[in-house]
């Protein structure tokens, strides 16, 4: 009898090359995606930085500008101030009266946006959680709200407000933008509210606790980036709001800031106060700028939240 040998096989040397390449994908990977991923990075800060300029420019501008006096204001308009004209500022406070529109504009803001943070929370919770005969015709008329143009609401809620007896009143100012905002405040909140574990308001409610306590002590501290954000929003919209008080507010001692610069900017007739204006300007720039830095971080949180879920 014959007995063969199996010869063991050898790996052959191309072999070798392909399981190589097969183990570092990234040594066979073409130069050119690398090169087109830098060009495409470069292009992308690129415009980013442009972009930066172009929205940080202006605000540059005016607070420089503030600073200066109205000779310097039309014969340098780009040259940094020979001095800080602080005066500028102090003027605006109190001649042009804008102390007591700053007042009046935190007064009707403040409390618009604590009513239409509450009422919209708790509106968006109800609507995300429960499932009622009318849920989504209730939500889809919130929708619709968004899509109504205040312009052709302005004479029926001049009339509304007058017969109301709260014409020319802040707690009417008041009413009139929590109405104003709350379409847009249920929208964002109950899509945030969606994204909430319902485990944790089942858990509570196994322990004995409400509805009410449930939703303020539970899901609202949890909705806090959204509650952030959807307050942001809200706020730079009310505090430059300026159609509705020039319709609803026509008391000089009522009136906010919005209408407190252009009072400014038409006071003084051919003689404009041009650096008293741009101080006034800054005045009510500052708190809006203010509260985007602060929330900045839990503005991007509420927003990319329902992402990541």
């Amino acid at each position: 009898m014959k007995t063969t040998e199996t010869p063991v096989p050898q790996p052959a040397e191309s072999g070798a090359t392909v399981a190589e390449a097969d183990a570092h994908p990234a040594a066979r990977r073409p130069s050119g995606g690398r090169k087109g991923g830098g060009v495409l990075n470069v292009f992308s800060h690129g415009v980013l930085v442009i972009w930066a300029i172009m929205v940080v420019m202006p605000l540059v501008w005016a607070v420089m500008t503030s600073f200066k006096d109205d000779s310097s204001i039309f014969g340098s308009p780009w040259s940094l101030p020979d001095r800080l004209h602080f005066d500028n500022w102090a003027r605006a406070w109190t001649d042009a009266n804008m102390s007591d529109y700053f007042l009046n504009t935190v007064l009707v803001v403040g409390g618009s946006l604590i009513g239409t943070l509450v009422l919209g929370s708790m509106a968006a919770y109800v609507l995300a959680r429960f499932d009622f005969p009318g849920n989504r015709f209730i939500y889809y008329l919130f929708v619709g709200g968004m899509s109504f143009p205040i312009m052709l609401a302005l004479v029926p809620l001049f009339y509304v407000v007058n017969n109301m007896g709260m014409l020319n009143t802040v707690h009417g100012l008041i009413v009139v933008y929590i109405a104003y905002s709350l379409p847009f405040t249920v929208f964002f909140l109950t899509a945030f509210f969606r994204t909430l574990p319902a485990s944790v308001a089942e858990a509570a409610f196994v322990d004995g606790a409400s509805h009410t306590r449930t939703f303020f002590q539970i899901m609202l501290p949890m909705a806090k980036p959204g509650l952030i954000s959807v307050g942001i929003f809200n706020f730079l919209g009310q505090w430059n709001q300026y159609m509705l008080p020039t319709v609803l507010n026509t008391d000089p001692d009522k009136k906010v800031l919005t209408q407190g610069l252009v009072q400014l900017a038409v006071s003084q007739g051919y003689k404009g106060d041009w650096s008293g204006l741009f101080a006034g300007l800054v005045m009510a720039m500052l708190p809006v700028l203010a509260a985007y830095i602060v929330f900045q971080r839990q503005v991007v949180q509420g927003l990319t939240a329902g992402a990541l879920k």
